[in-house]
């Protein structure tokens, strides 16, 4: 039967098919949906783990349990997971190991962009690339029998492309695989040096075969057109090269790690000109180089960063571009900011009155950056705001310096935060640490957290207490403040910057999201001043007439939060529900 399912959905559906039985994974775009899709499945388990070295690890043991396991995650992801993931490449699997690895060229919702195919070179674990959905749902379903053939994870790479895009896919039936019977084996999976040093032979052998099987594999193959000009590609930069160039040979690599010289050489020594396309790296290009083969190179160069189009590979090889309307010069900008209503946005603003020193991290927070907040000065990865302010506190030392918050999310805290601040704390460490506790995962999705504990697939469940967590880490300055209420918000942090210990400030609220009945809207009165107070707040349903400067108040966009009217210093804002 056929279905249309975005290249996420359709790894979830080949993992099923393959019998897989565990998921698990951290929320991150653009491999979020995976995870979800595959929970719905009839006789799975999945679930949120707290960060993806975690998710890692649960996987590992339940491969070395016999199950089959798929394990999802984004690119920055794979960094986290990077530990337990270079040691399974030593001791290989129990049942099949698929992990997915969903790269963001482009950067539309990542702080880098970063090429997983350098993680399978590193690690020496085999790579499979799928090019539509259709693809994703074949090499997910075979990458389990590989894994098991091969005694090693497997990785699978998705780009922005594949992961969003629907294409159609011929779905199939669950194999019914009997897991694998567990069996102890210390000089398999206890890698303390002794055992470790056999298992790195087991390792090169395997690689060995793996590139004799990436020479005749299914997931490779040539498509032969024009003998003048042949492209070497792979993932979503396959269907923008046919797109761009239809007379073009192709070598389209499904297995981008490990390469078969020998099938590189053969395919370019069929053709006149040989090129590699791909985006945002030169992974490929150098792969194929130290394979023995060298590319030529287009007439004009590629982008390094950012995403390959069609129009693009076209004008590097002198091709004429396809007519196309430009857009409309006076649209109006529209950028990111937080929802109308966002228990972030007051935190920010009263940061932003402090003048503090803010080290953010990554969540839709990350918006308190942007004017006309203006109240993050640093963000890195996951967890890291708050080890940055300890760091910029020994930084400054003794040395007058504004006041310094961390701020974090929930989950944020949850993965990677709650050691920063273990760290912070043993090192006596001071300053204030901000927890924006929304009650979810905002950012990829509203997912649950240790923190709502809300599950996956809504299984009975803990809810960590916050609070209570910092306070077995010998804190002693911990506040739960209301992130509605300015004057609440304006005194908690005045007082926490005042006290020469280390505070942690927990901001409590549910994002407008998760509940979305709202309230009676609010309106602008005749007592405006356009005094312009308001309109610092940064919400979407605020604006101002450009030529008398006055606020106004779009009610389609209002939720009745009240933010804003706590501002006003001339009461001109007003609840539509008290007229």
């Amino acid at each position: 039967m056929k279905q249309l399912l975005s290249g996420n959905e359709a790894i979830a559906q080949g993992a099923w098919e393959a019998g897989c039985t565990v998921g698990v994974a951290y929320p991150g775009t653009p491999s979020t949906e995976t995870m979800e899709a595959f929970a719905t499945k009839e006789g799975v388990y999945a679930e949120w783990c707290t960060n993806e070295k975690v998710a890692a690890e649960v996987g590992v043991g339940a491969s070395a349990a016999g199950a089959r396991v798929l394990v999802t995650m984004k690119h920055v992801g794979v960094n986290v997971a990077a530990d337990p993931l270079f040691t399974a490449a030593y001791t290989g699997v129990g049942g099949g190991l698929v992990v997915l690895a969903a790269d963001d060229p482009g950067m539309y919702s990542s702080q880098n962009e970063q090429d997983s195919r350098y993680y399978a070179q590193a690690t020496k674990i085999p790579m499979l690339e799928p090019s539509d959905s259709a693809e994703a749902l074949a090499f997910a379903r075979e990458a389990f029998s590989l894994s098991e053939q091969f005694d090693v994870p497997v990785f699978l790479r998705s780009t922005v492309r594949i992961s969003h895009t629907r294409t159609p896919v011929e779905v199939g039936e669950r194999d019914q695989i009997v897991r694998k019977e567990y069996e102890s084996s210390p000089a398999k999976w206890v890698m303390m040096p002794a055992f470790a040093k056999g298992r790195r032979k087991v390792q090169i052998e395997r690689v060995s075969q793996l590139t004799q099987w990436a020479g005749s594999c299914p997931f490779n193959r040539i498509e032969r057109r024009s003998s003048r000009m042949g492209v070497i590609c792979s993932g979503a930069v396959y269907q923008h090269v046919r797109d761009a160039l239809p007379d073009a040979s192709v070598l389209k690599l499904g297995v981008t790690w490990p390469l078969s010289p020998e099938l590189l050489l053969r395919f370019a020594n069929s053709v006149e000109s040989c090129y590699v396309v791909e985006e945002g790296s030169t992974y490929l290009s150098s792969a194929v180089r130290a394979a023995g083969v060298t590319p030529d190179n287009p007439p004009h160069p590629l982008p390094e960063d950012g995403e390959i189009s069609p129009g693009l590979i076209r004008q590097a090889f002198g091709q004429a571009t396809p007519p196309h309307a430009d857009a409309a010069a006076d649209l109006p900008a529209r950028p990111p900011a937080l929802c109308p209503g966002c228990p972030h946005r007051l935190v920010f603003r009263e940061l932003s009155r402090a003048r503090a020193i803010v080290t953010g991290d990554i969540g839709c927070y990350t918006l308190g950056a942007l004017p006309p907040l203006s109240a993050m000065d640093t963000c890195f990865d996951m967890g890291a705001s708050i080890s940055m302010a300890h760091g910029m506190q020994l930084g400054f030392g003794e040395a007058e310096h504004r006041p310094i918050a961390a701020v974090i999310g929930d989950s944020t805290f949850g993965h990677s935060g709650l050691s920063s601040l273990v760290s912070t704390v043993y090192n006596q460490g001071n300053g204030v640490v901000c927890i924006l506790d929304n009650r979810t995962t905002a950012m990829t999705g509203r997912q649950g957290n240790p923190f709502n504990g809300v599950t996956l697939q809504n299984r009975p469940s803990r809810e960590m207490n916050i609070e209570a967590i910092v306070a077995a880490l010998g804190v002693e300055d911990i506040r739960t403040v209301n992130p509605h209420n300015a004057l609440e918000v304006r005194t908690a942090l005045k007082e926490a910057f005042a006290s020469p210990e280390l505070t942690v400030l927990v901001f409590r609220a549910p994002c407008v999201l998760l509940e979305r009945a709202s309230k009676a809207p609010y309106a602008v009165s005749a007592k405006c001043t356009g005094c312009g107070v308001c309109a610092t707040l940064g919400c979407p349903a605020i604006a101002r007439d450009p030529e008398m400067g006055l606020a106004s108040i779009d009610q389609t966009l209002c939720i009745g939060c009240g933010q804003c009217a706590q501002y006003c210093g001339f009461g001109a804002i007003v609840s539509e529900g008290s007229r």
